[in-house]
C-alpha cells in the first residue's frame, strides 16, 4: 500500500475518446466565428447587429435580403424583373448546372435583386448585390436588371442607389458580359442628365468589371469598412509594376485616403447616412 502512495501513476499515451454519449450535439449555425478577430459569437447577436462582429467591428458577409430589411420601411419595397433568367448564350459548358444550384442555395434567381423602396419617407430605386451568386459575377441578366432599375429612377423621378458585392464580369457569357459595363454606365450617364440622385455603396468585395463601371459613377461614394475595392487583382499589380503594394491597398480606407471615395460608413450607421443624403438633396421627392 505505502509503495502505491509514492509511486507515480503512469500517463496515458493517448487521450481518452469519448463515448458517443459523452458528446454534446451543437446545432449548426449556433455559434459564429469572427474570421477578423478570431472570436465566437451567438450567431443570432450578430445578426441583430446588422452582422457586424461585436468584438472588431468586422463586417460578415450580408444577403441582399437581410440588407433591404434592415434598411427599408416595412412593407414598402416592391421587386422588380424577379422572373429575367440566365441563359447560355456560348454554350458554356455545365454553366446551367452550377446557376441552378445557385438558385437553390441562395434562393434568388440572379446575382442582383432590384425594386424600388421607402427610406426615411423617401421613395427610391435600388439594386442589391448578393454574393452567393457566382460571387455576384456580372452577368447579361444582372446589367439588364440594374439598368431597368435605373430607368425606373427616371421615369419616376427619384433617386437610384446600388449596394455592389463582385468578383467581376462573368466568364461564361464573354464579351455578352463586358458589355454591361457599357450598357450601366449609359444608362447612368442618361439618368444623371436628366437630374438623378446616384449614391453607390461598395461592399465587399467589389472588383472587376463592376468596379470599373457602375460601381464607381454615383454622385455620392461610399462603402463599408475593410471592403476590397479596386480591378486588377494585387499580385498582377505587383508583377506589372514590379513594386510592393501598401498593406491597406485597395481597401476602402485606401481608396477614402486618396480620394476615391466620399465616405467609409459602418453599416450599423448606414441607414441613417442614407436618409440624411436623401434629405439634403431630394427634399419632398423633387430633385434639387
Amino acid at each position: 500500500m505505502l509503495k502505491e502512495l509514492f509511486t507515480k501513476s503512469k500517463k496515458k499515451k493517448y487521450a481518452t475518446i469519448p463515448s458517443e454519449r459523452d458528446k454534446q450535439d451543437v446545432p449548426e449555425g449556433i455559434m459564429t466565428k469572427c474570421p477578423n478577430c478570431k472570436k465566437i459569437m451567438y450567431t443570432k447577436e450578430l445578426v441583430k447587429n446588422a452582422k457586424v462582429c461585436l468584438h472588431c467591428g468586422h463586417h460578415h458577409t450580408m444577403t441582399a435580403d437581410e440588407r433591404i430589411e434592415s434598411l427599408f420601411e416595412p412593407g414598402s419595397f416592391t421587386e422588380l424583373d424577379e422572373g429575367l433568367l440566365t441563359a447560355n448564350p456560348l454554350d458554356f459548358p455545365d454553366y446551367m448546372d452550377k446557376i441552378e444550384k445557385d438558385r437553390e442555395k441562395s434562393d434568388l434567381n440572379e446575382a442582383v435583386v432590384t425594386g424600388v423602396g421607402k427610406i426615411g419617407g423617401h421613395e427610391l430605386a435600388v439594386a442589391v448585390m448578393d454574393s452567393r451568386f457566382r460571387m455576384g459575377s456580372m452577368g447579361s441578366v444582372v446589367g439588364e436588371k440594374i439598368t431597368r432599375a435605373i430607368e425606373k429612377a427616371g421615369e419616376s423621378g427619384i433617386p437610384f442607389l446600388i449596394f455592389t458585392a463582385s468578383g467581376g464580369a462573368r466568364m461564361q457569357e464573354g464579351v455578352l458580359s463586358l458589355m454591361q459595363m457599357a450598357k450601366t454606365s449609359a444608362a447612368l450617364k442618361m439618368f444623371s442628365d436628366g437630374g438623378g440622385l446616384i449614391v453607390s455603396v461598395m461592399t465587399h468585395p467589389t472588383t472587376g468589371g463592376v468596379s470599373a463601371s457602375f460601381a464607381s459613377l454615383g454622385d455620392i461614394n461610399l462603402a463599408e469598412p475593410g471592403a476590397l475595392i479596386g480591378f486588377a487583382g494585387r499580385r498582377i499589380i505587383e508583377q506589372t509594376i514590379r513594386e510592393e503594394l501598401p498593406d491597406d491597398f485597395q481597401t476602402a480606407e485606401f481608396l477614402m485616403k486618396h480620394g476615391q471615395l466620399d465616405a467609409v460608413v459602418s453599416r450599423l450607421d448606414m441607414k441613417e447616412k442614407l436618409e440624411n443624403i436623401l434629405e439634403i438633396h431630394v427634399p419632398g421627392g423633387e430633385w434639387v
